[in-house]
């Protein structure tokens, strides 16, 4: 089980939210298209990309990936097609590209750090010496001392706010020409004004220019976006980092034992390695020879090193630490525990909760209502002034400070953290809102075997192993994934079985076949029609029974764990379809109260629905194929990377690794998440309060409007940053 975390490849993001995800499950032929999107810079952006792009014949879904520049398509090949694609981007003003792993990853990704850099620098060497400058006409120079250094400050301003400006042009630009606003219009507005006013008024011999404001907004707005750059990007390359470090050669073991340097990308299933100490393993696969410690920790969050033998399965990125290993190649590429990795973390990005959609909500209507809230305060100020320079630079004063850059900052920075920091931990986050619905549980049930215990149940007593009902036994458990059946068919593995046929596993009871007409069983003793008196029983075609019973071992940290979460004010249950001795005595170990054993999937089901009608938010976690129901109707849901492929699909995170810290620690991030997204609300709200009322009065200037807005961004950033070392 230690190892078992392969099958998390086979887990799709969970929950889908809108009907276009929900029409390309319900269509699964659809062909799927990654385009990259560099002009995407906002939540309208998003909503706009993925509007248009619903709206085509032929396209079953489209999701963003903001942080990526990404927008993942499913379409009908027989109806649309990529350049279609690509031209209705092209008419909402976006220029789009099918999206290349080997040409626009890390590469892209640093190219797009670079110049933001650059262009910061830009901006902050020309702010300093405009602010020295300015020095000296706020000092109280006269009318031809102000004026020279009011043209010097425009030699060095203007031609740094149209470099560094680029940025927020660009998408103002391609905003216009798909005829929509995005947040960038009213910042792009508010440099020109700032910078024309300024002219202006030097030309004039005026008193005020406001060339310091300009620089110094271009200045501000580029940290933000610098810094949010530099968080999504550090989050979102953990995985591609890890991919990295496998390495572009593996020795390759020839049938006549040669052994010769192979590139990674030509190795496949079936091949034979060789790994040395100190080399990370470049594949997932099987030792088949030789005996070392392996480093997991880049993969599962666990930083002990675990002793590998020969069966044992280990996967891309792990480090051999003490002895030359074997190893029989299962996944390579894009097919290892690395690259499903990769996609869990990249799925979280695109999902959206409850709180991304209130940030959607407010920028769809910022752009409008601050282009008429500026436009009104010209007008009544000129109407109160007379002096059009006057009315100008309050206008550009609101149209600055009322910049939504830290809405806009606010979640995505948040939720790109804290997958970030659940990556670290060795936990899968596969939908943002996940991390919102698990913030809000006050009740966690567990399933008890494979989830509270090691799920390595061991044999206590068993019937004779060369008799009928071991045989059939014998047979039957090698059909199922149920820890009780791996148990049992390793007890019997040298044991001969019976000519068992028609096996099938009946979610939540077990397995059954046929011997002949006669229908044999494996699985609950109500179900197989034994007494409750064994843990499991086994029929055979004469309708007698008989039985096994178990010992389980708790997970190391289950006692700890569930301490934990009832010290965050969670209730704990534990519902199990086994029978009420095994339960009862799990449950008394960890002094739970409310226990449920001898659940059908259906009983388990029943169970949280009546627990939300109550009011109760449940976190269900669990592992097994009955499981599977529960996981997708709970509230939130988590299980572990060794699950059943049913389970890892319902549920909305996955954890790798055998102890059972990460769900209290999921939980942590997830109340520390929306603790902070909740801070970013709250400081962009009273930011505004206070900004709008000064800026209608003409109590702020452009300079203060550029410092002010610039950070509450940086603020924003900043909060959200606190959730690494929270």
């Amino acid at each position: 089980m230690t190892m078992a975390l392969d099958a998390v490849r086979n887990a799709p993001p969970a929950k889908a939210e809108n009907k276009a995800e929900s029409k390309a499950v319900a269509k699964p032929e659809v062909h799927a298209l990654d385009l990259l999107v560099p002009g995407m810079t906002c939540a309208g952006c998003m909503r706009k990309v993925e509007s248009r792009l619903e709206a085509l014949d032929g396209v079953q879904s489209a999701r963003v990936n903001l942080s990526a520049h990404r927008v993942a398509v499913g379409f009908d090949p027989a109806i649309t097609n990529a350049d279609a694609l690509v031209g209705e981007l092209a008419l909402a003003g976006y220029d789009a590209r099918p999206f290349d792993p080997t040409i626009h990853g890390a590469a892209r990704a640093d190219a797009t750090g670079r110049d933001l850099l650059l262009r910061l620098g830009v901006a902050g060497f020309a702010a300093m010496n405009v602010m020295l400058l300015s020095v000296s006409v706020w000092s109280g120079a006269d009318a031809a001392v102000r004026d020279l250094m009011h043209w010097i400050s425009a030699l060095i301003a203007l031609p740094a706010m149209a470099y560094a400006g680029v940025p927020f042009f660009r998408s103002a630009l391609g905003a216009l020409a798909g005829r929509r606003l995005n947040m960038d219009v009213p910042i792009s507005l508010a440099i020109v004004l700032a910078g024309v006013s300024s002219v202006i008024e030097t030309t004039r011999s005026g008193e005020h220019a406001y060339f310091d404001a300009g620089v110094m907004l271009i200045f501000f707005l580029l940290i933000g976006r610098y810094l949010d750059h530099r968080t999504r990007a550090s989050a979102r390359s953990a995985a591609a980092e890890l991919a990295a470090m496998t390495g572009r050669t593996a020795l390759r073991v020839l049938p006549n034992g040669k052994r010769v340097l192979c590139p990674v990308e030509k190795l496949t299933a079936g091949m034979r390695i060789a790994i040395a100490p100190g080399e990370r393993v470049p594949a997932d696969g099987l030792i088949v020879e030789g005996r070392t410690d392996i480093d997991r920790s880049l993969v599962t969050g666990e930083s002990r090193a675990e002793p590998a033998a020969p069966g044992m399965r280990i996967h891309a990125g792990m480090l051999n630490l003490t002895g030359p290993v074997e190893l029989q190649i299962e996944a390579t590429g894009d097919g290892t525990l690395l690259a499903e990795i990769a996609r869990l973390v990249d799925a979280a990005e695109r999902g959206r909760g409850r709180y991304d959609k209130l940030a959607d909500q407010a920028a769809r209507v910022y752009a409008p209502g601050v282009h008429a809230l500026a436009a009104l305060a010209f007008i009544g100020w000129y109407w109160a002034s007379g002096e059009v320079l006057v009315a100008l630079a309050i206008a550009t004063a609101l149209l600055i400070i009322t910049c939504p850059c830290a809405l806009g900052l606010a979640i995505p920075t948040v939720h790109t953290v804290a997958s970030g920091r659940l990556f670290r931990a060795g936990i899968f986050l596969k939908d943002g809102a996940e991390l919102e619905r698990l913030a809000q549980v006050d009740l966690v049930a567990f399933d008890k075997t494979g989830t509270l215990t090691d799920g390595r149940p061991h044999l206590v007593d068993q019937p004779d192993p060369d008799g009928v009902h071991a045989r059939i036994a014998a047979s039957l458990a090698q059909h199922s994934r149920h820890p009780a059946s791996a148990s049992i068919a390793a007890a019997l593995d040298h044991s001969s079985t019976a000519p068992v046929t028609d096996i099938r596993e009946v979610p939540g009871c077990g397995v059954e076949g046929r011997i002949g007409r006669a229908v044999v069983r494996l699985g609950r003793p109500a179900w197989v029609g034994a007494d409750n008196h064994h843990d499991v029983a086994v029929s055979a075609p004469d309708g007698s029974t008989a039985g096994f019973r178990f010992s389980e071992n708790l997970r190391p940290d289950a006692a700890d764990t569930v301490a934990k979460l009832r010290d965050m004010g969670c209730e704990i249950a534990i519902l199990s379809g086994d029978g009420a001795e095994a339960v009862d005595r799990v449950a008394d170990a960890l002094a739970v109260q409310i226990r449920h054993d001898q659940l059908l999937p259906g009983e388990k089901l029943a169970l949280l629905q009546d627990w939300a009608a109550q009011g109760r938010r449940v976190l269900m976690v669990g592992d097994g194929l009955n499981d599977g129901p529960a996981l997708a109707a709970a509230h939130a849901s988590i299980s572990p990377a060794d699950a059943a492929d049913v389970s890892k699909t319902a549920a909305g995170l996955v954890f790798a690794g055998e102890s059972l810290a990460p769900v209290h620690k999921a939980m942590v991030v997830a109340r520390d998440a929306r603790r902070r997204a909740l801070e970013s609300f709250g400081i962009a709200a009273v930011y505004n309060a206070c900004a709008i009322p000064l800026a209608l009065a003409g109590l702020v200037t452009p300079l203060i409007a550029a410092l002010a807005m610039s950070g509450s961004s940086v603020l924003v950033v900043l909060n959200a940053l606190r959730l690494r070392k929270s």
